[in-house]
């Protein structure tokens, strides 16, 4: 009986090293967040100062990943205004600072990489914004920013997002080629706008705009993951996750800003601290 008893711990005990080498095994060892401002997330508490230009929050989605998996070492160079370009040059940023080529923080050993980019590339996101809310009053139900930004019937929009394809799996081979052991996630971007109804209040775009913003969101997405299809790395769908989270969401649940900056939760039009805990939901769901 005795030497039975020892066989059973013995071998019990053998079980559970067993599983706990391979929950350490599964473990990630270096963790690096590649982006723009909607992985950096400026203005949502506490912003870092490193630099400071660069809006980069403790709270935003890398962060929250990197604590829940209890990542070995965490590296997040994402920066707002960032596009691909960045992604192997240094950045300007506001207050004289300056964010390295976010791909140098790539190591051999790194073995997870999100990456969060292309909005900003041919100035797709900052063109409507600064253009969209100000050609409302000129058609309140109609979409004059669609008609602004198409030309002989070609939308200019939708032939940049065309262009910023290649750019984003340029940018995944060289992810690739720096850490060739990585688990690389592409993360989309999450819905800005609802899919019926208007709050010109919150998002002063023309009525008939809300669709065709809709529209260049979900062409954008589509380019990161045919991108992250060709290029050897996983997609992660925000847009649909986010549906009832949209700028114009109320009682509390938006992800998404609006025209309003606020320096004490959110850059206008860029996802607040519940948005960034949601995006970091769905990508920690994707990994595990």
């Amino acid at each position: 009986m005795r030497t039975t008893r020892l066989l059973v711990a013995a071998f019990s005990a053998a079980i559970l090293l067993t599983g706990t080498a391979a929950a350490a095994s599964a473990a990630v060892h270096h963790y690096v967040a590649l982006g723009d401002s909607y992985t950096s997330g400026p203005f949502v508490p506490v912003q870092r100062l490193d630099p400071l230009g660069c809006g980069r929050s403790t709270a935003n989605y890398p962060s929250v990943v990197a604590a829940a998996l209890h990542v070995g070492a965490f590296t997040d160079v994402s920066c707002a205004g960032a596009d691909t370009t960045n992604m192997t040059r240094p950045q300007q940023v506001p207050f004289n600072g300056t964010n390295a080529a976010q791909l140098d923080a790539l190591r051999i050993d790194t073995d997870l990489v999100t990456l969060g980019i292309g909005g900003n590339d041919h100035g797709v996101f900052g063109s409507l914004v600064s253009t969209c809310p100000g050609l409302r009053a000129s058609a309140p139900t109609g979409n004059p920013c669609e008609e602004h930004f198409t030309t002989n019937g070609v939308d200019t929009v939708a032939a940049a997002i065309t262009a910023i394809r290649p750019r984003i799996e340029a940018v995944l081979a060289a992810i690739h080629q720096r850490s060739p052991g990585a688990r690389v996630v592409v993360v989309g971007y999450p819905r800005i706008a609802p899919e019926n109804g208007y709050c010109p209040d919150v998002l002063p775009f023309a009525d008939g705009d809300y669709a065709w913003l809709n529209r260049v969101e979900s062409d954008l997405n589509e380019a990161l993951e045919d991108a992250a299809a060709d290029g050897a790395a996983e997609y992660v769908d925000t847009y649909g996750p986010s549906r009832g989270h949209d700028a114009c969401a109320r009682g509390g649940s938006a992800w998404i800003n609006g025209k309003d900056q606020n320096i004490f939760a959110a850059a206008a039009y860029h996802p607040l601290k519940a948005g960034m805990a949601g995006v970091a939901a769905v990508v920690l769901k994707a990994l595990r």
